[in-house]
């Protein structure tokens, strides 16, 4: 993806708490160094905090989820008669519609109100269940948004989790620039040329599903229909982290395409590279900048274009460490 492609930033909403805003129940904030010191220099964050937003003050008594992990209830902790699921699930609905221009959200961990996963669910004996659930707020909110990457704090201290969640968001963030400029056959197919060595790192068999979608095009198939099917299939393909070996395998396909242009010994260190990212002995970031490096000295159009070679910015340096 050339450089040009990441000269605007990209919105995502963000836990408010997050952002250092004392907006939790204790008057306290979980200020994230990742989304404030690192993130906030590559995209605008849209702070959002469900539970002040539905009239709940600072400090306030918190609030937990009681009854069935499958179908939980928002109540008060001291006073389990104050029910806020309403509130918080119609909050959901409504930022759903109204932060249409994000392409990511991050979501606070094990709240009642905004975890993606594992939130607490209480019982009547006071424990609560094995299984945990979605925060109300957010359930709501990812339902009505599906395709939408989504991803909570604590899940993006992992390097893979973390590179994963930014290569969607700039996906995101590229389908919204390309609907604006106009859906169109060529454009669709073109977009997905782009794509096709990241989907190969991440899920091969989505890669052949969706050049099969988009080959059974025909003259009478309007891209506006076909378009939003193929978008969510590609961001449901991408939410797979690409394995060591799926990344090895793009590496020696793209490799090929400088075959007949290398020495021996430049192709024996290639290979030798990619052996030993494969191996866990150096990071994807080592073969695939050498890769580059021999690119620009031997350019290919179709290689070139690849959104793989640089699905964000460099300097977030998210390939230095997986």
């Amino acid at each position: 993806m050339p450089a040009s492609s990441f000269a605007a930033k990209p919105k995502i909403a963000v836990s408010a708490c997050l952002t250092g805003a004392e907006v939790r129940y204790n008057g306290g904030h979980k200020a994230s160094r990742l989304c404030n010191e690192v993130l906030g220099e590559y995209f605008d964050l849209v702070p959002v905090c469900p539970e002040v937003a539905i009239g709940l003050g600072v400090p306030r008594a918190p609030i937990r989820l009681v009854g069935d992990p499958a179908a939980p209830r928002a109540v008060g902790s001291r006073d389990p008669a104050q029910d806020l699921s309403a509130p918080l699930q119609a909050y959901g609905e409504r930022m759903a519609a109204e932060l249409d221009a994000i392409c990511g959200y991050i979501f606070m961990h094990k709240s009642p109100s905004c975890a993606l996963e594992r939130a607490k669910v209480y019982q009547a004996n006071g424990y609560p269940a094995r299984e945990g659930a979605r925060g109300l707020y957010a359930a709501a909110f990812c339902r009505l948004r599906p395709d939408l990457p989504v991803e909570e704090d604590g899940r993006l201290c992992d390097p893979v989790l973390r590179e994963n969640f930014i290569t969607r968001v700039y996906a995101y963030a590229q389908w919204q620039h390309l609907l604006a400029d106009g859906l169109s056959r060529g454009a669709l197919i073109a977009f997905h040329a782009r794509y096709k060595y990241q989907l190969m790192a991440n899920n091969p068999r989505e890669y052949r599903t969706l050049g099969k979608l988009l080959g059974s095009m025909t003259r009478d198939d309007a891209p506006e229909v076909i378009g939003p099917r193929y978008f969510s299939q590609l961001m449901q393909a991408l939410r797979r982290c690409a394995s060591r070996g799926n990344h090895s395998n793009v590496l020696l396909h793209l490799s090929g395409y400088l075959r007949d242009v290398l020495c021996d010994e430049d192709r024996r260190e290639v290979r030798q590279l990619i052996d030993q990212y494969q191996a866990g002995v150096v990071p994807l970031v080592v073969p695939l900048t050498l890769l580059k490096h021999h690119l620009r000295s031997h350019p290919d159009p179709y290689v070139l274009q690849q959104v793989y070679l640089q699905p964000h910015p460099e300097r977030l340096g998210l390939r230095n460490a997986i």
